[in-house]
């Protein structure tokens, strides 16, 4: 066998002009499956970060209260009691959790208005938001006072205010009545896509007070795992462990919150029921478009492998007919047929693995240079990613399915012509012109 290598490789080295356009050609295909990958995996993780923080926790335990059968607010009462059996029932497999309060309202400045989301928090106790968002001008920090808020650059351009200038909420309370509430802008954040649109973040505190709840009640527990992978597993424990200390629980119904209020409203209890929900659950809109982009990026990536195999195999099929006699002559001289097969096989693989491993190289460090130079992507796409900017991370997991598949593939098919190679009686071969 190691003879085999050795008359593969020198055949390849003989043949320079076409081995190198072989070459080029699978370092081509890889560099693009590198790439492809690498913006799919970039704009994943930037998703998840992104929504995660800003939406919804990996899981998420929310829920409705109702003071009359047909009337139902998104809140948790007795959070501190729900953050602590969150705690013991999943252990070292939590990050963190925080509270977050949730509301919809009129915003309303000197020049404008638009109807907005509310995120209630505690920024001292939000590590993962201070990561995510990116302030433009202002102070996070400030969020401390329960009187300030944070817009998006979209929404303060919307309105026509800067850091420093007063907005008013106008929302309705859990009892039906209509309250008011002054705040100062206190920091303006780069967009984060679609979000920007709709998402506006106010301390817990100046949330309860707009809508007169008590300081025990929350708009759900916004649960962080060490692995995200370990999703399912945990809201089905934290469902399980909150039904067995005598919470109400919800039927598992995998929609936004705000898509329930219809049926927790026609249903005829009253008082408190848990909801406990997934990221996937809360931010499906995330899950379709990254099933939409893997989907895309698989066709164009199977298009290429397809035209490359094509390729590969024509031009081994033109290599052996110019190397006939040559081939005559290896067969005179005792080597056997399954040898021959395995010689040209041999160089298709060569050629696969050198390509593979120059394409992926290439790859990491066309990644390096796009994300150094900070593309900014269109206002659609902006819209959907969640991002300004394109994001490129090349995975270890992606780099070898990049050698194994299309190496794999461009062996494959360097077995056709390699068994008409094999096939060549050496007499006919060796007369061959």
């Amino acid at each position: 066998m190691g003879q085999l290598f050795m008359i593969a490789f020198r055949s390849l080295l003989q043949h320079r002009v076409r081995s190198g356009v072989l070459l080029a050609a699978v370092s081509v295909v890889t560099l693009l499956f590198i790439t492809l990958t690498g913006i799919y995996t970039g704009m994943r993780e930037h998703l998840l970060v992104s929504a995660t923080t800003l939406m919804s926790g990996h899981v998420n335990v929310g829920g409705f209260y109702k003071v009359t059968a047909g009337q139902s607010a998104p809140v948790v009462t007795e959070y501190k009691k729900v953050m602590d059996l969150v705690r013991k029932e999943l252990g070292d497999e939590l990050d963190y959790q925080t509270q977050r309060g949730r509301g919809w309202a009129k915003l309303t400045s000197d020049s404008g208005s638009m109807q907005v989301g509310i995120g209630g928090i505690d920024i001292e106790n939000e590590p993962g938001f201070k990561r995510v968002i990116i302030v433009k001008s202002g102070n996070l920090d400030d969020l401390k006072r329960p009187d300030t808020v944070l817009l998006f650059e979209e929404q303060a351009k919307k309105l026509e205010v800067k850091v420093g200038d007063k907005l008013t909420y106008i929302a309705q309370t859990p009892r039906g009545s209509n309250n008011t509430m002054d705040v100062t802008v206190a920091a303006i954040a780069q967009n984060v896509g679609m979000l920007s649109s709709w998402n506006t973040y106010v301390s817990d505190k100046a949330l309860r007070q707009l809508y007169s709840i008590n300081d025990q009640t929350t708009g759900a527990v916004q649960v962080y795992l060490k692995n995200i992978d370990r999703v399912p597993e945990a809201q089905k424990k934290l469902r399980e462990a909150f039904a067995r200390e005598g919470w109400a629980v919800m039927d598992n119904n995998p929609v936004p919150f705000w898509m329930k209020f219809d049926t927790a409203n026609r249903e005829s209890w009253t008082g408190q029921k848990l909801d406990i929900t997934t990221w996937e659950d809360e931010t499906a809109f995330v899950k379709w478009f990254m099933y939409l982009f893997s989907f895309a990026s698989l066709i164009v990536i199977a298009i290429l492998l397809v035209i490359i195999g094509v390729g590969i195999m024509n031009v081994m099929w033109i290599s052996i007919k110019e190397r006939t006699r040559e081939i005559g002559t290896l067969r005179a001289i005792g080597m056997q047929r399954p040898a021959v097969l395995s010689m040209f096989v041999i160089e298709g693989f060569l050629l696969g693995l050198a390509g593979t491993l120059l394409g992926t190289a290439l790859g990491v460090a066309l990644a390096a240079v796009l994300n150094a130079a900070h593309i900014a992507l269109p206002p659609g796409a902006q819209l959907v990613l969640l991002s300004e900017n394109l994001v490129v991370m090349p995975s270890e997991t992606w780099a070898v399915a990049a050698i194994v598949a299309i190496g794999g593939v461009i062996t494959l098919v360097s077995i056709i012509p390699s068994t008409l190679a094999a096939r060549l009686r050496p007499i006919t071969a060796m007369q061959h012109n």
